[in-house]
């Protein structure tokens, strides 16, 4: 009895349940710079968050696919996100991130300016796309949030991923 008692508590246990219930409307997300714009991803959009790793460049791609990287043995596109949105190369650091997204026919790693981590927002806070969502980046902002005077675009990696442009790295 004392089992088929745990085993029914387990089954009524949803995971995220209570933070749902404590604040509705809440959304959390990986949170970084590219150039000038604060953004936030969701974490079923990011694989994995590392270093830059050691990159071959591949001839005939365009600017912005800076090449591929063996990650464990696996072949990983490495892309300048801030030059395929703006057109303006990234200042390559040694403490650099990058961000691996899942796409159709294997990951790709995206590199930011700066990583700040996790981050939760409330519908609240919620403000209008304007704000965020200038040049290329308005196609991949789904909404945004003010918190403490600074402005946050929800960017849809899935999107990027998605689009024939970022796919079609040849120049």
């Amino acid at each position: 009895m004392v089992l088929a008692d745990y085993e029914q508590r387990s089954l009524a246990h949803v995971a995220g349940l209570p933070e749902q219930l404590d604040a509705p409307g809440l959304w959390r997300g990986v949170a970084y710079r590219v150039g000038s714009h604060r953004l936030a991803s969701g974490f079923d959009e990011v694989v994995e968050i590392m270093p830059l790793p050691l990159v071959s460049h591949v001839p005939g791609s365009l600017p912005w696919m800076l090449g591929v990287a063996n990650v464990r043995g696996t072949l990983l596109p490495v892309v300048d996100l801030k030059q395929f949105l703006e057109g303006e190369r990234t200042v390559l650091h040694e403490s650099q991130r990058v961000l691996v997204v899942r796409q159709p026919g294997g990951d790709v790693a995206v590199t930011i300016d700066e990583l700040y981590g996790q981050r939760s927002f409330v519908d609240g806070q919620g403000i209008e796309l304007d704000a965020v969502s200038e040049g290329r980046y308005a196609y991949f902002i789904d909404r945004a949030y003010r918190i403490n005077d600074q402005d946050w675009g929800v960017f849809s990696l899935d999107r990027l991923a998605r689009t024939p442009e970022f796919r079609q790295a040849a120049a």
